[in-house]
């Protein structure tokens, strides 16, 4: 059966503010210093699985120009463009229906835009095994992240040892993020994965699943498929995907079906979820500091320092992330990096959009 592949890449990235802008978002960005950026290094990675021609980008229509830009191989009709945000379940659905126009049934691969993984060629390896197990059946099939540490950051799966099909295990529920405690007991218990936000199905089972659990939304799907190469298809999209409810795929899909099996992943994986994530991603100095940019530094410890051309000079501090750019500056505190969404919310709420 076909493989296909959907990439989710509408997110607005604030967590990466003052680099992440509106109009040029973490997706777009080259956070790993080898002149690709997230984007790219998604479809790089899928390309042994998935043809170009069959990969499909899920995005705000405001990022349509830096898609053609940064992946110009890739077909303009195969860039999906959401009129407003609706959470995954119609991002989902929205892909789900343009390659059932396109083949009569095919699996479907959903991945972010926004992760990093190290061992691409098992990456890869898992991707085929998850693929094969949503071919059987109606099977509904995540990536899960086998845990290293009790992160409270995560969504858990957990899964029952003694249920496996082929590589895959299968699920006994999803969890939401938990406090330290429960994660380490999760950790020790050694029957939780951390949920990536991968999955794998065919796409006969997603718009079945959908129309069972998740009705209005599929209803408005059919319309918009409908007109899919029609001259109303853009009329019927802006007014149909306008009218459908805000839902995850999580909760309005996997939390209420029964046929769900999870693979689990150990292939270097990374969500870079914040600047925090960036000491994981570049080198670091015997000071602790990761430094990119024009910049110098005395007696500087265990800070993020992020530059640009100008030359920006740091003295005595520590435990701090420092990103400059043209026209805005941020200082933060490591442990402050999860407020970095209140900085964009001020700016939004004093009419200062310029800086987002």
């Amino acid at each position: 059966m076909k493989v296909t592949a959907l990439i989710m890449a509408g997110g607005k990235g604030e967590r990466f503010w003052p680099r992440s802008r509106k109009n040029n978002p973490k997706q777009f960005l080259c956070l790993t210093g080898d002149g690709k950026t997230m984007i790219q290094k998604t479809v790089e990675r899928i390309l042994p699985i998935v043809d170009m021609e069959d990969i499909y980008i899920a995005t705000n229509k405001a990022y349509k120009a830096l898609v053609k830009e940064q992946l110009p191989k890739l077909p303009e009709e195969n860039i999906l463009c959401e009129p407003v945000g609706r959470n995954t379940a119609p991002c989902i659905g929205l892909g789900a229906i343009h390659i059932a126009k396109k083949y009569d049934d095919a699996v479907m691969l959903v991945l972010p835009s926004d992760h990093i993984i190290k061992f691409e060629d098992i990456f890869a390896g898992i991707l085929k095994s998850a693929a094969a197990i949503a071919e059987q059946d109606n099977n509904l099939v995540t990536i899960g992240i086998t845990p290293n540490a009790p992160e409270t950051g995560y969504g858990y799966i957990k899964f029952n040892p003694d249920t496996k099909n082929g590589d895959a295990y299968a699920v006994d529920r999803f969890v939401e993020k938990p406090d330290l405690a429960t994660a380490k007991d999760y950790l020790a218990s050694k029957q939780y994965m951390w949920n990536s936000g991968m999955f794998a199905w065919k796409i006969s089972t997603i718009l079945g699943s959908m129309k069972t659990n998740l009705t209005e939304i599929y209803n408005h799907l059919m319309a918009i498929k409908d007109a899919i190469g029609t001259a109303d298809e853009e009329k019927v999209l802006n007014e149909q995907f306008e009218s459908m409810p805000s839902e995850s795929v999580d909760y309005g899909i996997l939390e209420k079906e029964s046929n769900i099996f999870v693979v689990p992943g150990d292939f270097g994986w990374d969500d870079v979820g914040s600047w925090l994530s960036v000491e994981r991603l570049k080198p670091v100095n015997e000071e602790g500091n990761v430094q990119n940019g024009n910049t110098v530094t005395y007696n500087v410890e265990n800070c993020i320092i992020e530059g640009s051309d100008k030359l920006l000079a740091v003295v005595g501090v520590k435990d701090l992330v420092i990103v400059d750019t043209e026209d805005a500056t941020l200082i933060c505190g490591k442990e402050s990096t999860g407020d970095i969404k209140k900085i964009t919310e001020k700016l939004r709420n004093n009419n200062l959009d310029k800086y987002l």
